[in-house]
């Protein structure tokens, strides 16, 4: 792609499209090179010296009698696609109770990196946390494909993570929250960590399973979108919900009536969870 010609005025501005439509999930690279000239064809007066500004040196093209004939800017551009995002995946669990649930991802269409990772190793054997971190994620656009199953199963004490090829994926991925509300009020109390994974090579499909903890304190109802990054390029999102229900009662109170309009007086006490 190559535009010549095109003339600004003074404090003219050039709006320059960018078109990105991936055919794969992987990471496209390119770089958008403006050369600017005058218009009449002349050279600037400035003199580029090895005193020089080194960006400068390296952003002009300068002519035999060392006056500026040019001036570069050169912007590289990375492209990642985006899968669509499909059905929420939605994990229940009652206030003041601990659930621990697998959570099964497909990405399809992955692409193995240019450069060999190295190869599977055993993930740590620790569970997931509320408040866990997680791995960072990225920005990207366009299609391919996505989705997700939940389990209850219980999880492994050594977990490995298996591929079916020689060379391993990697994956970042990272939970994002609509608003810094509900980060406040999800962070503590939802833990995740990937505990296996396996690509399988003819279909291009990666199986991502996920250890979820979810540990209410409250009835609650929030929304949080897992993203998922591929090391050789695609980016994944899949929305989570969160829902706790309402708690068990804590106790019946029985109150034994003394008579017609006298009084029945019951004591009870109440613990604060929380300081």
């Amino acid at each position: 792609f190559h535009l010549a010609g095109i003339q600004l005025a003074p404090k003219e501005k050039l709006e320059i499209p960018v078109l990105f439509m991936p055919a794969e999930m992987k990471i496209y690279k390119a770089v958008v090179i403006i050369h600017v000239m005058r218009e009449n064809g002349e050279n600037w007066p400035y003199e580029v010296t090895a005193e020089s500004n080194t960006d400068l040196n390296r952003n002009v093209i300068v002519a035999e009698n060392g006056e500026t004939q040019g001036i570069l800017w050169i912007y590289p551009i990375n492209g990642t696609p985006e899968a669509p995002q499909q059905k929420s995946v939605v994990i229940r669990c009652q206030a003041r109770q601990r659930l621990e649930q697998r959570v099964e991802l497909l990405l399809i269409g992955v692409m193995p990196g240019a450069t060999p990772v190295p190869d599977a190793t055993p993930v740590p054997d620790a569970i997931a946390q509320p408040g866990d971190t997680a791995q960072p994620g990225a920005t990207a656009l366009a299609d391919a494909g996505n989705s997700a199953t939940v389990g209850t199963e219980e999880p492994s004490n050594t977990p490995e993570v298996t591929d079916g090829s020689s060379a391993t994926l990697e994956f970042l991925y990272e939970l994002q929250y609509q608003s810094e509300e509900i980060r406040s009020q999800l962070e503590s109390l939802v833990g995740m960590q990937l505990v296996e994974k396996e690509w399988d090579k003819e279909s291009r499909i990666v199986t991502l399973i996920f250890n979820v903890v979810f540990a209410p304190s409250k009835p609650m109802r929030n929304e949080a979108t897992l993203v998922i990054q591929c090391t050789a390029g695609g980016l994944w999102k899949f929305p989570l919900v969160f829902i706790a229900t309402e708690p068990e009662v804590d106790d019946v109170i029985n109150i034994e009536a003394v008579g017609l309009n006298k009084e029945s007086i019951v004591g009870f006490k109440l613990t604060s969870q929380t300081r």
